[in-house]
């Protein structure tokens, strides 16, 4: 009897719900908030009436003719990107490739952004709250193709069949980090990174919680940004502590972010505080 492959593409209820929770909390990264139309479809999708292809002709409909405080507001994005998230974690086909990282882009802002899928073309900064207003520095444009090929071969060595909880941690935690430095896209590079990363770990079989990048999605950038900010000639190291700790949350159901001290950057005054998500 000659065996079929099968489609991928059947989901529990349940999971469902777990992807659009991450998909729809992943926009506060940039500050956006999904419209309470897309929360509606997103019922309908969960329930099993529409399909995402469906949702995304629906949105396009809608935001034939914005108006100005939803253009203000960036909902056509955030619904549109939305949708798309959950669409791409019903996938389970999965290769470990920068380009990889390329298509993902591609497919989150196709339409949105002119750049979409594609490497930056020069060198960007960013003034970030939880440093006061300083910045990360991201990998010079020239260098994004070779730092990226570096940063998978690298990971590609590493099998976390033989490492501990606490070391699974601290490698996730890095490769994330370094992917996120490099910052490779113009816009919507912690999206990105958050759904590649998703991906990936599902991939290599662990068992991901979406609910903490459901409710702690602004957490995560600012775990990225503080895990890649030093200024050694003021004493301030990276600090990969708040973005492990994400993972221990995400993976193992770790201790929950509020009983993390506040972090100190030893700047003054006080930066903001990072487990602040509002």
């Amino acid at each position: 009897m000659e065996n079929y492959y099968i489609s991928e593409t059947n989901h529990s209820k349940e999971y469902k719900k777990q992807c659009w929770d991450m998909a729809m909390g992943l926009q506060a990264v940039d500050d956006l908030k999904p419209s309470g139309y897309l929360r509606q479809l997103a019922d309908e999708h969960i329930n099993g009436t529409l399909s995402n292809d469906e949702i995304e002709k629906l949105l396009y409909n809608k935001y034939e003719n914005e108006t100005l405080e939803e253009k203000l507001e960036r909902n056509k994005e955030s619904d549109l990107v939305a949708n798309r998230i959950v669409k791409l974690l019903a996938e389970k086909a999965f290769s470990f490739s920068p380009v990889t990282l390329k298509h993902i882009h591609r497919t989150l802002f196709e339409g949105i952004y002119e750049h979409a899928g594609l490497f930056r073309q020069y060198n960007i900064s960013k003034d970030e709250p939880v440093l006061n207003g300083a910045t990360v520095i991201y990998a010079d444009f020239r260098t994004i193709e070779d730092t990226l090929r570096y940063d998978f071969l690298e990971e590609k060595e590493k099998k976390y069949s033989t490492m501990s909880n606490e070391k699974v941690l601290d490698r996730i935690s890095k490769f994330t980090s370094d992917i996120w430095q490099a910052h490779p896209f113009m816009e919507g590079n912690t999206r990105t990174t958050a759904v590649f990363m998703e991906r990936y770990l599902n991939s290599l079989g662990f068992k991901v919680n979406n609910v903490y990048f459901a409710e702690n999605s602004k957490y995560y950038r600012n775990a990225l940004v503080r895990a890649n900010y030093a200024e050694y000639g003021r004493g301030i190291d990276e600090d990969m502590s708040f973005l492990r700790q994400f993972y221990e949350n995400l993976l193992y159901d770790g201790k929950m972010f509020y009983n993390l001290a506040t972090p100190s950057l030893q700047i003054s005054p006080i930066v903001e505080i990072l487990l602040r998500d509002d």
